[in-house]
C-alpha cells in the first residue's frame, strides 16, 4: 500500500468535505443577501432604475436547488462514509483491493445521493410552489412540521431502518458479502451502499424542511449524529432513541401554542 497515495486520496476526500462545508456556508449567506431585503450594489441599481423588477430567487428554480443539495450532501453524507473507506482499506490487505476500487466505493455513493439531492430538491420546488413551505425551505404550518418530525421519529422503529441501518453500521459484512474488485467492482458496491444509506437517512435530509433547509445549525447536528449512528461500537444504541426524542418533538411543535397560552 503506498502510503503516499493513502495520505493525498484522504486528504483530497477532507478537502472536497471542508469545499462543501464553506459552500453551504457562503450559500446560506447569499440567501440571507436574497431574501431579507440587503441586495448587493448590481441589485440596487437595478431596481433604482425600475422598481417593478422583481428579485431573482434561486431557491425557486430546479438548477440552484440541485446544486445546493448536491452541496449539502457532500456535506452532510461523506462524513458518515469514513469508516465504510477504512473497511474497504482493511481488505486491501487481507483481499485484493485496490485504490481504484477505493475510489469506486466514493464515487459510486456519492452517485446515489447526487440522484437523491436531485429528487428532493424537485419535491422542494413542489412543495414550494404549493405553498407548504416557504423561499427558505421552512414548513408554514407547524402541524406539517409536526409531522415531518413525527414520520421520521416513527421510521427509526421500522424494519426498513433496522435493516438499512445494519448495512451502514457493518460496511465489513456487506463487502465481504458483495465483494468485487478493481474499479467497476468498487463503483458497484458503492452504488449498493448508497442505496441502504439513503434508504436509512433520507428521513434526517427531509428534516430540513421542518427548520430550513439552509440552517448550518440543523446540518450539523444531523451530520453528527448519522457519524455517531455508524460508529460500530455504539451505533446501534442511538437509533431507538433518537426516534423517541423526535416523537417527542412533534408533540412539542405541535402543541406549543396551547402550552405557551397562545
Amino acid at each position: 500500500m503506498n502510503p503516499v497515495l493513502r495520505s493525498s486520496l484522504w486528504l483530497a476526500f477532507f478537502g472536497l468535505v471542508l469545499a462543501a462545508w464553506w459552500m453551504m456556508y457562503a450559500m446560506a449567506m447569499q440567501m440571507d443577501v436574497d431574501l431579507l431585503g440587503r441586495p448587493g450594489e448590481m441589485g440596487e441599481a437595478m431596481r433604482a432604475m425600475d422598481p417593478r423588477m422583481p428579485m431573482y430567487m434561486p431557491m425557486a428554480n430546479f438548477g440552484p436547488l440541485f446544486v445546493m443539495w448536491g452541496a449539502m450532501m457532500a456535506a452532510m453524507m461523506l462524513p458518515t462514509l469514513v469508516p465504510t473507506l477504512r473497511s474497504y482499506e482493511d481488505l486491501m490487505i487481507s483481499a485484493n483491493g485496490t485504490r481504484a476500487g477505493w475510489l469506486g466505493v466514493l464515487l459510486g455513493y456519492f452517485a446515489i445521493w447526487l440522484c437523491f439531492a436531485a429528487l428532493i430538491a424537485a419535491v422542494q420546488l413542489a412543495l414550494l410552489f404549493a405553498g407548504v413551505i416557504d423561499m427558505l425551505g421552512i414548513a408554514r404550518s407547524r402541524w406539517t412540521a409536526a409531522a415531518l418530525l413525527l414520520a421520521v421519529g416513527l421510521f427509526q422503529f421500522t424494519r426498513t431502518k433496522e435493516i438499512c441501518h445494519g448495512v451502514c453500521h457493518s460496511p465489513m459484512m456487506y463487502f465481504i458479502g458483495n465483494w468485487r474488485a478493481g474499479f467497476a467492482g468498487g463503483l458497484r458496491m458503492g452504488l449498493g451502499l448508497g442505496v441502504y444509506c439513503a434508504l436509512c437517512c433520507w428521513g434526517f435530509m427531509a428534516l430540513g424542511f421542518a427548520g430550513g433547509v439552509m440552517n448550518l445549525a440543523w446540518m450539523g447536528l444531523a451530520t453528527l449524529f448519522m457519524v455517531v449512528e455508524k460508529l460500530p461500537q455504539i451505533g446501534h444504541h442511538v437509533t431507538k432513541p433518537m426516534g423517541v426524542i423526535l416523537i417527542l418533538g412533534a408533540c412539542v411543535v405541535a402543541g406549543w401554542p396551547l402550552i405557551s397560552g397562545g
